[in-house]
């Protein structure tokens, strides 16, 4: 029987059959790579750990994550969720010790909407911002210190237990799509490019040129956040996504060697060189 009967005849089949093989191939689809490329991001994860677990012994350990916190705002301002791919300790914990054992599926689109990311926000921070309050009350005491400590040691606790369920049994950087100091992020990083810094100081991830690029999807394939480079690029050859890591695996992975991370600045000069070329 010729191929384009069965297609008349069975139709329906013939769709399932279609749907059946694109959800096998998008099963597939993303590819664990090597995402530590420094030292800080092969080793970070080890603060997280000693946090969330050694905390339970040592509740002043808690008190550390008060200077992440405010290493990722400041960096956030100057160059948006850099720190998140280059510094975090979850991200390093999610990307050298998770990735080898996780099933690195799609991440459901759920849990990277809106609604998503600021009603976890908000959630995260009126519980945080509550039991802070309560603890202030014991400003001057001998316990003060230990409450405060053990406030963040539960937080980090909780991220360790659950990102890290997250990310055996769908994707390594699950929990980074609604994390809220993901949020705290990005919003430092509005103001930042509100007053015009961000201009200046953050560098994206660059394309030299459009026309070299092979449309292969690999920068999609092994991006953490499952973004799509090769489909956005600016007119100044740039990935002006806010949820971009920055963490340079799609510019270390492209085949055609044409991604480096740069300036706007940059990036124009890039532009020209191409095209004079």
């Amino acid at each position: 029987m010729n191929p384009y009967d069965l297609y008349y005849i069975y139709p329906h089949m013939v769709y399932i059959k279609r749907i059946i093989k694109e959800d096998l191939l998008l099963s597939n689809y993303y590819i664990k790579v090597n995402r530590t490329f420094t030292t800080i991001r092969k080793y970070a994860w080890i603060f997280t750990v000693l946090v969330a677990i050694g905390g339970l012994w040592e509740p002043k350990l808690g008190l550390l994550v008060i200077l992440i916190m405010m290493g990722l705002t400041i960096t956030a301002f100057f160059t948006g969720r850099y720190w998140c791919g280059n510094f975090c300790p979850h991200g390093s914990l999610f990307d050298k010790v998770f990735l080898t054992i996780s099933q690195n599926k799609k991440i459901p689109k759920f849990l990277k909407s809106k609604p998503m990311v600021i009603g976890f926000f908000i959630f995260f921070m009126f519980n945080f911002s509550r039991k802070l309050i309560k603890i202030s009350k014991l400003w001057g005491t001998f316990s003060f210190l230990d409450k405060l400590g053990l406030l963040f040691v539960n937080t980090y606790l909780m991220v360790l237990i659950v990102g890290g369920l997250l990310a055996i049994f769908v994707n390594p950087r699950t929990w980074c799509q609604f994390c809220p100091m993901g949020s705290l992020q990005k919003l430092s990083y509005k103001l930042g490019k509100k007053l015009g810094v961000t201009k200046k100081t953050e560098k994206k991830i660059t394309i030299s040129s459009k026309d070299k690029c092979y449309s292969c999807g690999k920068c999609s394939k092994v991006c953490p956040f499952q973004l799509t480079p090769y489909l956005e690029f600016s007119d100044n050859n740039q990935f002006d996504n806010i949820n971009c890591i920055k963490c340079s695996t799609c510019v270390k992975n492209c085949p055609a060697n044409i991604l480096s991370l740069e300036t706007e600045e940059n990036a124009i000069k890039l532009k020209e060189k191409a095209s004079i070329k």
